[in-house]
This record gives structure tokens, C-alpha cells and sequence, in this order.
């Protein structure tokens, strides 16, 4: 495809928001300003299946969304969702944080198996057409490919010769475009992308804490190319950006062929304290990790999930067969809403850090991020999958050494399970990363070892 989505907001966003795939312009001129957006792809050969869900804030006063798409798009090819799913696929993709107990070193050990959230016990050393009609503009034209209402959004597609053209279109249609998006509209426009325009009915939205209660939009279609337009987006950022890409496809894991690709360093240690602040040292290893690979993405998640083995350890909430055939499972086909790979890719960047768009690859089968020990230790980094299966995630833990007396003759250590007293202790994943607190927790005084992925010594600040 040449292009899947992109982004522009028509007022500056703030500075932990999240990028918004999608592109605002307003009839009022009001400020808009998108707090969160998550974007899940779902890819089988040629087929590309897009959804993305938006919040923000802002009156509704005739506004609309504008977003780059690849072919002109019609009605059977637009859908909405319900919200819940996109929680459901943060949730399995988001990093976690784990609690273990050192079992009793003398009797038998109790065995916590992994529907109890601990995982495998551990023995070692410790540690996603037909035209209706064309507006003349002067030299340039834009025309109006299709038109059709889905829910509480009149949607358009529109077509145009020159960025100029679409630029003086939406403004004469009472449209107001940021300063400095018709250089950033020229290249979609020039390598024939069409534009889908949302316009909201405020009649038929509820507002929710002062948040629009959209409906998540999913449309999908078919094109060689495999891509994500984030240019648009850069024409009024205002400080940083989280984008947050989760990709599902039927057994390939997917990296960026035109940017950096690292993976987040994962399974060591930390101390109790961050139980209370995942969030926050989540987001300050992120800034590290970026800081020691400027420009990077950075793969959080890579797991090939089926039936007997769909996350290791689970978070609260997993994806079902219905949230997948939601997202995409009914028109790509097959067995993917029993067998799925999941990859979840994190960018993190400012208006002059990214100068294309993110363009995704196929990508060689990792392993990481699990409680399973060698020779060496615990599994660290991220490593080829020898079975040609991927299983990579962003893990830490808290580990609760035994205290009690040890009054056996050969007691076995390092057997890690659930709590003393058997009660559950739930894995606590890391969600809303773009709004945690930064710069007030000391990444080094939390961490059991050097990360020495990216050259940050324990201790540090």
C-alpha cells in the first residue's frame, strides 16, 4: 500500500499524548486535541485491515477526520467497533510485571502453573469508484469518489490532483488546516492516495467527561505495500509523540525496514516499590532505551498465540475470537481467531525525529522476556526462536527471597512460585504509557542488574 494512515491534530498536542492517526480539522476553529489513539493492523498477504480508536477533547461543532487511504473506499469497506477491544489488545501486548515467591527450600514444592499467572517455575541462579461528482479549483480539482453515512459518521472520499487543490477544498467547505500541512499532503497526493473524511454528526455522539464518545472506525483493503503514514502528524506536534502499532497476522512477526529496529531490554528485576509505579518505570526504561537509539521503534511484544499457549504470563485481559473478528478475522479468512501472532511495535518521537513513514517488514522469529532458565541464567535479551515460533515480551519481576528457616540437609533454592499463603497475586501490566509521570523516578536505583542492552549501569540516574 502506499499509504495506511496518518496524523494531524488541529490544535498543538500535549506533550506526553499519544500520536493521533488521523488528521482534524475543524469548522469552528476551535482547539481539538486528541489525548490517545491506538492503531491495530491486522495483514494476511495483500490485505491490510486497519482500526483505530481516538479520544479526545474538544466541541463537536463540525469537525471531521481526514486520513490518507491507498484505494477509494466504500461502504461495505467501513465499519465501527465496540471501545472494549482495543483494551483487550492493550492489555495482551502491554509490558508486565510480575511477583514471585521463593517456595519453602525443604518440603515439596507447590507448583503454580501458568492459569494461576506465575508461569513456568524457574530453577536457577536467582535472578496491528464511482465518482458523485468534482469541484473545480482553478488549475487543481478535487472530486468526490464516494459518500456514505456508517453510524454516527458521514463519511467522503475524496481525490485531488495537487495538495493546493485539496488544502482550498476543505477551506472552502468552512475546513481550517493547520499551518504547514499542504507540503506534508503533497507526497500522499503525488504518489495517488485517496482521503477519507469523517465528518461527525454531534447529534448522534455522547460526551463522556468532556470526551466525544466516538465510535472506533475500521476499514480495510488491498495493496502490495505495507506501511503506516506518520508525515502528517508532524505538522503541529508539540513536544513528543507515542505511537503504539499492534499488528496481527496469522504466524509473521513484523519490524520497520526504513528505521532502527531495537528491542526493549527485558527480564531482570526490580524492587517492590515499582509495583506502585509500573507506569512511570515502564516510561523512564522506554526514554533509555530511545535515548541510547535515537530514531529507533522499539518491539515490546512479538507472541505466537494458540489455543494451549496464549501468553505466558496472562495480563488482566485477553483478546477473544470475537475481538479479532471484529478487528479484521472476517474479511482476511482462515484460523487466525484461534492462532494469531501478535506484534507490538512502539515509536516515541518529535517533529524532526521521523522523515518517513513507518514501512513494515517481515521479520526472523524471537524468544524472550519468559521464566525459563539455562546454563547462563534466566532468558535475557532477545534472542532466534529455534522452533520458528515467536515468544518475546516485555517482563520484569519482583522477587521475594525465602526468609524462614531452612533446617534440611540438601534444600533446593530458587524455586519460584505464588504466594506463601496461596492467595493470587496478578500480573500488573503497563498501560497509558504516554501519560505517565517522566524525570521523577530514578531508573537506576529500581533495577536488580545493568541493562546492558543499552550500556545503563544500575545505580544510574
Amino acid at each position: 500500500m502506499r499509504t495506511v494512515l496518518s496524523a494531524l491534530v488541529i490544535a498543538a498536542t500535549a506533550h506526553t499524548a499519544h500520536a493521533f492517526c488521523g488528521f482534524y480539522v475543524s469548522g469552528s476553529g476551535s482547539k481539538l486535541v486528541n489525548d490517545a489513539t491506538q492503531v491495530v493492523l491486522m495483514r494476511d498477504g495483500t490485505r491490510t485491515v486497519l482500526a483505530m480508536q481516538n479520544d479526545y477533547k474538544g466541541p463537536l461543532e463540525d469537525f471531521a477526520m481526514v486520513v490518507p487511504v491507498p484505494v477509494v473506499l466504500h461502504e461495505g469497506d467501513v465499519k465501527t467497533l465496540k471501545p472494549e477491544v482495543f483494551a483487550h489488545v492493550e492489555s495482551l501486548g502491554s509490558p508486565r510485571l510480575v511477583e514471585y515467591w521463593e517456595q519453602d527450600p525443604c518440603p515439596q514444592p507447590v507448583l503454580y502453573g501458568e492459569s494461576f499467572g506465575y508461569g513456568s517455575i524457574g530453577f536457577g541462579a536467582g535472578a496491528g469508484g464511482v465518482a458523485y461528482g468534482a469541484i473545480g479549483m482553478g488549475r487543481s480539482t478535487v472530486k468526490i469518489e464516494a459518500k456514505f453515512d456508517v453510524a454516527e459518521y458521514k463519511i467522503l472520499i475524496l481525490s485531488a490532483t495537487d495538495s493546493a487543490g485539496l488544502e482550498t477544498w476543505l477551506h472552502d467547505n468552512s475546513y481550517k488546516i493547520p499551518a504547514g500541512a499542504e507540503p506534508l499532503l503533497r507526497p500522499y497526493i503525488e504518489s495517488g492516495s485517496k482521503f477519507f473524511v469523517a465528518k461527525v454528526n454531534p447529534e448522534k455522539v455522547q460526551m463522556v467527561d468532556g470526551h466525544a464518545a466516538l465510535s472506533p472506525l475500521r476499514f480495510h483493503y488491498d495493496s502490495d505495500d505495507f506501511s503506516l503514514p506518520i508525515r502528517l502528524g508532524m505538522a503541529n506536534a508539540d513536544g513528543k509523540q507515542d505511537l503504539i502499532v499492534s499488528i496481527f497476522s496469522k504466524n509473521t512477526r513484523y519490524e520497520v525496514a526504513n528505521y532502527k529496529n531495537v528491542f526493549i531490554p527485558t527480564n531482570f528485576d526490580v524492587k517492590s516499590a515499582v509495583k506502585s509505579r509500573f507506569g512511570e518505570f515502564y516510561a523512564a526504561l522506554f526514554d533509555k532505551t530511545i535515548e541510547a537509539n535515537p530514531g529507533a521503534v522499539v518491539t515490546e511484544y512479538a507472541w505466537q498465540a494458540k489455543r494451549s499457549y496464549h501468553c505466558d504470563p496472562c495480563a488482566e485481559m485477553d483478546v477473544t475470537s470475537a475481538d479479532l473478528a471484529q478487528l479484521g478475522a472476517d474479511v482476511i479468512g482462515g484460523d487466525i481467531a484461534n492462532a494469531f501472532m501478535l506484534t507490538r511495535l512502539h515509536a516515541r518521537y518529535g517533529k524532526r525525529d521521523m522523515k518517513d513513514d513507518l514501512r513494515f517488514r517481515e521479520a526472523k522469529p524471537i524468544v524472550g522476556g519468559r521464566e525459563q532458565y539455562s546454563k547462563d541464567g534466566i532468558e535475557y535479551g532477545a534472542k532466534p526462536a529455534t522452533d520458528g515460533e515467536n515468544h518475546f515480551q516485555a517482563r520484569y519481576a519482583v522477587r521475594h527471597y525465602w526468609t524462614g528457616a531452612i533446617t534440611c540437609a540438601h534444600p533446593q533454592r530458587y524455586v519460584w512460585g505464588g504466594p506463601p499463603d496461596g492467595s493470587y497475586a496478578p500480573t500488573i501490566g503497563a498501560q497509558k504509557i504516554a501519560f505517565a509521570p517522566r524525570g521523577k523516578l530514578a531508573l537506576g536505583s529500581v533495577i536488580g542488574r545493568d541493562l546492558w542492552e543499552i550500556g545503563f549501569k544500575k545505580g544510574s540516574k
